[in-house]
């Protein structure tokens, strides 16, 4: 018998209305696309392609602009591409090949921050401009925050409106300082802001040292539905907890293999890669094991081309009570696909990519976890991330 389908692409009903359940005012992750491009703060377009973005990260100081500004391009972390100067999660040169829900969530700004260091600003403002909800837009409600962090934890969070364009000021801590960081600011998500410019109060402010980039593909697990913050899905849990530069690539409703995605990864600079895909492929769209087993093959082998040696770690799909062992359409059941995902990552260790490794997913979180039996709730994304962050350091992948 099938398994009725789960359309993971779709929030929760709590989503729609007022952010995160039993979490009053807090943001929540799903967003809307589409939102058109536009050039950075000193009114330059943003190069697209996978070679645009390392050159641009490596800018070293400041950057004033006009208005006493600094341009945000040297700050940005968990940046994929540029297009026209926005952030996104696909190549912008590359969408006709992309599945449309893929295209949709890959224009949202997911993970993407900045970073810095200070020797005496008290406080930082960041010129922003966001896609304003309409009267009727599903997620009008959601709240509109954006988080500071240092290494220790959450520093201060401040609770706007979207609007056209605004500036939002953050304390960089209670008392007169010294605040020297680093810092690490995420913006809201859901109306895709677009950073025109930061600057100090009080002092200036230096873009953190790079840190190895660490790139992320996977589901709305990876993209970090049901956490209540940007900052709380597991790949950004990682990130902190190894230091590094988090790429999120998590399209909700999506990841199920394809191969277009594959090739997108090949040609990204990437210092570790992960993979943390396959729940989708149960029910939003069905596989069998067989095929399973064969697009994990033919996905690593396209990534591996242009990632030939760089520490890869599979992550197989999470629990999900509901499809563990009830047949979808194709007569099989999350574990047969678990089974055959793992297998096919085995084979090709086995063979000789010995910069590969497999983390079975089936026993990394139990049902206390799980919000809605499918997506991790807070604690969960914590486990999760640190179980990850554990793997990669025991497997010896370090990134460089």
């Amino acid at each position: 018998m099938s398994a009725p389908v789960h359309d993971e692409g779709r929030p929760g009903p709590w989503q729609e209305r007022a952010g995160r359940p039993g979490q009053a005012g807090q943001e929540g992750r799903p967003g809307q696309a589409g939102q058109e491009g536009r050039s950075g703060p000193a009114g330059q377009e943003g190069r697209s392609g996978p070679a645009a973005w390392p050159a641009q990260r490596r800018a070293e100081g400041p950057v004033e602009v006009p208005g006493g500004w600094q341009d945000p391009r040297p700050f940005l972390r968990g940046v994929a591409w540029l297009d026209k100067g926005r952030p996104v999660r696909a190549d912008p040169a590359d969408t006709m090949r992309l599945p449309w829900d893929t295209g949709e969530r890959a224009t949202l700004p997911i993970g993407v921050r900045l970073e810095f260091t200070t020797e005496t600003a008290t406080a930082v403002e960041i010129r922003y401009r966001a896609t304003v909800p309409g009267p009727t837009d599903a997620l009008r409600d959601l709240a509109h925050g954006f988080a500071l962090w240092d290494r220790h934890g959450v520093v201060n969070e401040v609770f706007t409106e979207p609007a056209a364009e605004a500036v939002v000021r953050i304390a960089l801590g209670a008392g007169e300082g010294p605040f020297h960081g680093p810092f690490t600011l995420h913006p809201p998500e859901n109306q895709s802001p677009l950073v025109l410019g930061l600057r100090g109060i009080g002092g200036a402010l230096a873009p953190a040292p790079p840190a190895p980039r660490w790139v992320v593909h996977g589901d709305s697990i990876t993209e970090g539905w049901w956490s209540t913050r940007p900052a709380h899905g597991w790949p950004a849990v990682a990130g902190r907890a190894l230091g590094w530069d988090t790429v999120n690539l998590g399209y909700a409703g999506a990841a199920r293999g394809e191969l277009a995605t594959a090739e997108q990864l090949a040609g990204l600079p990437a210092d570790v890669l992960t993979l943390a895909f396959g729940t989708n492929c149960w029910s939003r769209v069905p596989f069998s094991a067989p095929l399973m087993y064969e697009t994990t093959r033919a996905f690593l082998e396209l990534v591996r081309q242009g990632h030939p040696r760089t520490p890869l770690l599979l992550v197989s799909p999470l629990l999900r009570p509901d499809a563990e062992r009830t047949p979808n359409r194709l007569g099989a059941t999350l574990g047969a696909l678990r089974d055959a995902m793992e297998r096919a990552t085995r084979d090709r260790i086995a063979a000789g990519d010995d910069r590969l490794a497999v983390l079975p997913g089936r026993d990394l979180l139990g049902p206390e976890h799980l919000a809605d039996g499918l997506h991790p709730n807070d604690s969960g994304h914590q486990v999760l991330g640190l179980a990850v962050a554990t793997a990669l350091r025991r497997g010896g992948f370090g990134a460089g």
